[in-house]
């Protein structure tokens, strides 16, 4: 097993990935990102994402997706964990926590203040792992999102 940062010629299997991860997350309607636009977003000169490809026997096995960004109190980026994904067969192999560990790497790595991500409220086998790990669970935030309309229409407004 290894992790890898992934390259334009992973396009496709990161896409599969995507869509695996929204029906899971019962959320197949949500995806509209094409192959051209997961090539643009992450590997473009203005790729702001980077991702990761977990192999085992140069099969790609799960992904990561993840991005910097940054907390005032700190005074220190920190690294976003966007997208943590393996396949339902290599589950319990270990690939979930080496791409978490190779990430926490790459935090420390680069200073960043923290490591976060979030997680579905009934998602539990994913809270019993990140717990299992040592993360912990920042109840007091919520998240709040602007897409599509609602985003256009205040952006013009």
């Amino acid at each position: 097993m290894k992790i890898r940062p992934a390259t334009i010629n992973d396009v496709n299997a990161i896409l599969g990935f995507i869509k695996e991860l929204a029906e899971y997350e019962k959320a197949s309607h949500c995806v509209k990102a094409s192959e051209k636009e997961i090539a643009d977003s992450l590997f473009s000169e203005k790729a702001s994402a980077k991702a990761l490809i977990c192999e085992i026997n140069n099969e790609p096995v799960g992904y990561a997706v993840y991005f910097y960004n940054y907390s005032t109190w700190l005074g220190k980026n920190g690294l976003y964990l966007e997208d943590l994904y393996v396949t339902p067969s290599h589950r319990g192999t270990g690939a979930g926590k080496l791409l978490m560990k190779t990430l926490a790497s790459i935090a420390v790595k680069n200073d960043c203040g923290r490591f976060e991500w979030s997680v579905l409220h009934w998602n539990q086998p994913a809270i019993d792992f990140y717990q299992h790990i040592g993360a912990e669970e920042q109840g007091e935030w919520r998240i709040y999102r602007l897409t599509g309309e609602a985003l256009n229409r205040f952006a013009a407004d």
